[in-house]
């Protein structure tokens, strides 16, 4: 089925509104909703709220009003069939006469699936986009994995090097592409590095904007068993656990799916060497050093046959550099 402009702006919006809220929801999703009228113009917007708020259908529907009857409700995620610490959406879209559904992604949870079902034996008119949206990967990723989605983020020249041969590595990358790492850092749920970086760098891992401090912090981790100063971490608020099993149990049990790897050579290995890395953020600067510190630090020979192939998923120019981004294949 084409699906009609009205649906596509609708969705547009929706798309939008959630990406507008994404590091601010988890454990729940970060989604998106719009709401037309019986003439099909819309007349209500809404998004996710922090965990124990409303969902975004509750949200565009509070936006819509009235207006609402005899209309359409276009959703990022399926709606929700269940009462947890909010009403289920699909009742609430039945309760204010919504006659037509459409959602771009089927949920995968099965406590909070049947949602279009639901509809469907209500008599609403339900339609299934099929639209991937990318500020719901993450979410959907961990709640298939049962662990936080894992993006491994690096910064190198061309050739392949995230430092120089005395280990300076500051800056590989330029001013457009910093601002956006800090902007990237403040919508995850955690920022995971290793000892080797937080003993070389003491880096603070926060979010900014110039001098200034995001709203929304993410979680600062560190994964290792090298002593860096308990009492210094727990001072800048980091949390410290002795390998990357265990940092993603504890952060997927404590409410994070969506968590970035910022560490040096060592730990990305390690994290690739496990299988645990979804997605992958390189930005490459077009520079060369020639010789240097890998962005990988792999101790065994490798065969071409070992290779780890990813999707590209997205390409953008900052400025100056590149970012390119992957994702595991079959995400």
């Amino acid at each position: 089925m084409t699906t009609p402009p009205e649906i596509a702006e609708a969705l547009a919006q929706a798309i939008a509104a959630a990406a507008e809220v994404r590091g601010t929801t988890s454990p729940n999703p970060a989604v998106g909703a719009a709401i037309l009228d019986s003439a099909g113009a819309i007349v209500g917007v809404g998004a996710t709220q922090p965990p124990g708020g409303p969902h975004a259908e509750v949200m565009a529907l509070a936006d819509a009003g009235a207006r609402a009857q005899g209309g359409t409700a276009v959703v990022t995620l399926e709606p929700c069939n269940h009462t947890g610490r909010t009403g289920p959406c699909s009742q609430a879209l039945f309760d204010a006469g919504i006659q037509r559904v459409f959602y771009a992604q089927a949920d995968p949870f099965p406590a909070a699936a049947g949602g279009a079902e639901f509809l469907a034996l209500k008599g609403v008119e339900v339609h299934f986009l099929d639209v991937k949206i990318p500020t719901l990967q993450p979410w959907l990723n961990a709640v298939k994995s049962e662990r936080p989605n894992v993006t491994l983020k690096f910064a190198s020249t061309l050739d392949g090097f995230a430092a120089a041969t005395d280990g300076s590595s500051q800056w590989i990358t330029g001013a457009a592409a910093r601002a956006f790492v800090h902007e990237d850092r403040s919508r995850r749920d955690a920022i995971i590095v290793g000892t080797g970086t937080a003993l070389a760098d003491n880096p603070s891992l926060t979010a900014r904007s110039g001098d200034r401090l995001y709203p929304r912090q993410p979680r600062r981790v560190v994964v290792g068993k090298r002593e860096i100063g308990a009492g210094n971490l727990q001072r800048l608020g980091f949390e410290q656990y002795p390998g990357i099993p265990e940092a993603l149990k504890a952060l997927w049990e404590e409410g994070c799916r969506d968590v970035l790897i910022e560490g040096g050579p060592t730990l990305a290995a390690a994290a690739l060497r496990m299988d645990v890395v979804d997605n992958i953020q390189a930005y490459v600067a077009p520079a060369l050093l020639g010789a240097g510190r890998s962005i990988l630090n792999w101790p065994q020979e490798t065969s071409i046959s070992e290779i780890m192939r990813f999707e590209t998923s997205a390409v953008q120019q900052l400025d100056n550099d590149v970012l390119i981004e992957m994702q595991r294949k079959g995400l």
